[in-house]
C-alpha cells in the first residue's frame, strides 16, 4: 500500500469506499461521510472500484448492486475471491428488495445492505456496526501472526483461499510456492480429506510439511455457521491455523555428530519423532523408497541396525 494512502487513510474515523454510478448519490453520501468523520472514496463504476480497493485497502465498501457493465454482485465476488481484500466488509445499496435481489447480495459476500433512496444515518449505523466487527476480527488475526500462529479460510468445494493473514501468504509461498485466491493443492488435498474422515468420525490430522529444517503445521477448524460455516462440510469455509518451527541448530548437530547430509539429517529428525517412510516421503515431498534408501545409509554411518537404535541416538543428542 503506497505509504501517503496509509497515513491518509487511518487519520480520522474510517475509510469507507463508495461505489455508485449516479453522481448525485455519490456526493449525498460523501458528504454525510465526510461530516461524520469519515476518509471517503469513490468509483463510478466497477473496474475503478476493485483497482481503489486493491490499492487502498478500505475499511468498508458502500456498493450499488445495479451499475451498467459490471454490476455490483460481480464486483463483490471479485473482491471477495481476492485475499487481499476478501476481509473487508461490503454494505450493499440498492433499490431492488425482492427476495431473489436480497439472496444474491449476501450470496456475492456483502454482510448487509440498504435500500434506495438511501437514509445517511441509516448508512452511518451500519458502517459502524460492520466496521467495529470487522476490526475486532482484523486485531485477532493480527495477533495469531504476531506470536506465528498464521491463519487462512479455506472453501474445500472449489478450492479457494478466500483471506489470509500477512505471515499466511508468507508461509505459503515458502513452503508451497504458491500465490493468490488459489489454494496450494497439498493443502486444499489435506482439507477434503480432513472433511470426508471427521465426517466418519476419525479424529482429527494435522498437516505438516517442512523445507530443509523449516516445519510447517496446519491445523484445521470449522468456522461457525454465522461466519461462513454453512451446514455442508464441502461447502462450509474452514479456518487454518499454521505455525512454523525451525530447527537449524538440531539438524546441524546431527550433521555433525553423525556425519549426515542434509537430507539424511531431515529423515532421521522424523523418523526420530515416530514416522513411517510414507509420512516422511509426505512430509519431504519424496517417495517412501526414497526414505527407504536415506535410512539404509543413515545406519550404516551411524553404526546402527535399527531405526530405533538411531532414533535413540539423536534423541539423546538433542534432549
Amino acid at each position: 500500500m503506497p505509504e501517503a494512502l496509509s497515513t491518509l487513510d487511518r487519520a480520522s474515523g474510517e475509510l469507507v469506499l463508495i461505489v455508485d454510478d449516479l453522481p448525485d448519490n455519490l456526493s449525498l453520501l460523501h458528504d454525510a461521510l465526510d461530516e461524520a468523520g469519515h476518509t471517503v472514496l469513490v468509483a463510478s463504476d466497477g473496474p475503478s472500484a476493485i483497482a481503489r480497493a486493491r490499492q487502498a485497502r478500505p475499511d468498508v465498501v458502500l456498493l450499488d448492486a445495479m451499475m451498467p457493465g459490471m454490476d455490483g454482485f460481480e464486483v463483490a465476488r471479485q473482491l471477495k475471491a481476492d485475499p487481499e481484500t476478501a476481509a473487508i466488509p461490503i454494505i450493499f445499496m440498492t433499490a431492488l428488495t425482492e427476495t431473489e435481489h436480497v439472496v444474491a447480495a449476501f450470496g456475492a459476500g456483502g454482510v448487509d445492505y440498504v435500500t434506495k433512496p438511501i437514509d445517511p444515518r441509516q448508512v452511518l449505523a451500519r458502517i459502524a456496526a460492520h466496521t467495529h466487527t470487522a476490526r475486532v476480527q482484523r486485531q485477532a488475526r493480527n495477533a495469531l501472526d504476531a506470536f506465528g500462529h498464521a491463519t487462512l479460510v479455506v472453501r474445500p468445494a472449489d478450492g479457494k483461499l478466500l483471506w489470509q493473514t500477512a505471515l499466511a501468504r508468507t508461509l505459503l509461498r515458502d513452503f508451497f510456492g504458491s500465490e493468490g485466491s488459489a489454494a496450494p493443492v497439498p493443502l486444499i488435498d489435506w482439507v477434503r480429506r480432513e472433511v470426508a474422515a471427521r465426517a466418519a468420525g476419525s479424529a482429527p490430522q494435522a498437516l505438516v510439511t517442512a523445507r530443509g529444517p523449516r516445519r510447517l503445521t496446519l491445523e484445521m477448524h470449522r468456522m461457525h455457521a454465522d461466519d461462513g460455516g454453512g451446514d455442508d462440510p464441502e461447502e462450509a469455509e474452514w479456518l487454518i491455523v499454521a505455525s512454523q518451527r525451525d530447527d537449524a541448530a538440531v539438524f546441524e548437530a546431527m550433521m555433525r555428530s553423525f556425519g549426515l547430509t542434509m537430507r539424511e539429517a531431515e529423515v532421521l529428525y522424523w523418523a526420530a519423532l515416530g514416522k513411517t517412510n510414507r509420512d516422511i516421503g509426505d512430509i519431504l515431498g519424496a517417495s517412501p523408497r526414497t526414505v527407504t534408501k536415506h535410512m539404509e545409509h543413515i545406519l550404516q554411518k551411524m553404526g546402527v541396525e535399527t531405526r530405533t537404535a538411531a532414533a535413540a541416538r539423536v534423541l539423546k543428542l538433542i534432549g
